[in-house]
């Protein structure tokens, strides 16, 4: 897929999520953000601050209670939910803390999971398909294991591979190394890093980790739903 590196890949333009209720909750307060092609992105504040709230709205999975969600131009906040869900399958892919893959799926079946939703490949080429994601990670001898089968670093790498199956230009991963220790932590770093610098992706990624956050090449801060900081690394694309 050609992308205009002109053109923002995601924009939200004074995005508000509140939780209705008794007494109603502000997710995310009022954001004004543009994500461009070819970036590694962080998203990091406090506990409750609304990093994953905004990771879902920029991902089309929850709706903004006023402002509005752009990918690649187009304002999605008046698309059908049909629109909504080919806009997902098309443009992104998602990496979560905790993988969701099925259990009672092999690891190759659960990386078509998302070509098979899009429908527009037949069963040998999504096959075909999943078995060159999974080899470029490194997981070719796991193919036809369970999920269970495998340890948290193999399992998050399935989740990334499962999150390229339509050649998304952008992969949003919320917490992708929460679950695992310091050396698959790593690795999935390396693998996200990777995708930003040698497939050309855009990588945008909550985050607890302030370390693992300065070693992307840009880093925004959320406070209370708002964004209080968003700076580059210049140096941090950089492989070590």
């Amino acid at each position: 897929m050609s992308i205009d590196a002109a053109t923002p890949l995601i924009e939200a333009r004074k995005v508000t999520r509140i939780l209705p209720g008794i007494v109603p909750t502000t997710l995310v307060s009022d954001v004004d953000l543009v994500i461009r092609p070819h970036e590694f992105v962080a998203i990091t504040g406090p506990s409750g601050s609304g990093k994953s709230s905004l990771l879902y709205l920029l991902g089309l999975l929850d709706v903004p209670t006023s402002g509005e969600v752009l990918i690649e131009g187009k304002v999605t906040t008046v698309m059908t939910e049909d629109e909504r869900a080919l806009a997902r399958l098309t443009m992104l892919g998602f990496v979560f803390q905790f993988h969701f893959l099925l259990p009672e799926l092999t690891v190759r079946d659960n990386v078509t999971l998302p070509m098979r939703a899009l429908g527009r490949l037949s069963r040998e080429q999504m096959l075909e398909r999943a078995e060159m994601l999974l080899s470029s990670l490194g997981l070719a001898d796991h193919m036809k294991k369970r999920p269970d089968q495998l340890s948290g670093g193999q399992r998050q790498r399935v989740a990334v591979a499962r999150s390229l199956a339509n050649e998304p230009p952008v992969i949003l991963a919320d917490e992708p190394t929460g679950s695992l220790d310091s050396k698959a932590s790593e690795q999935v770093f390396e693998v996200l890093q990777e995708l930003v610098a040698v497939q050309g992706k855009t990588v945008v990624a909550v985050t607890h980790d302030l370390a693992m956050a300065e070693r992307m090449d840009r880093q925004i801060e959320l406070l209370d739903g708002r964004i209080i900081s968003d700076h580059a690394h210049p140096a941090a694309q950089a492989p070590a």
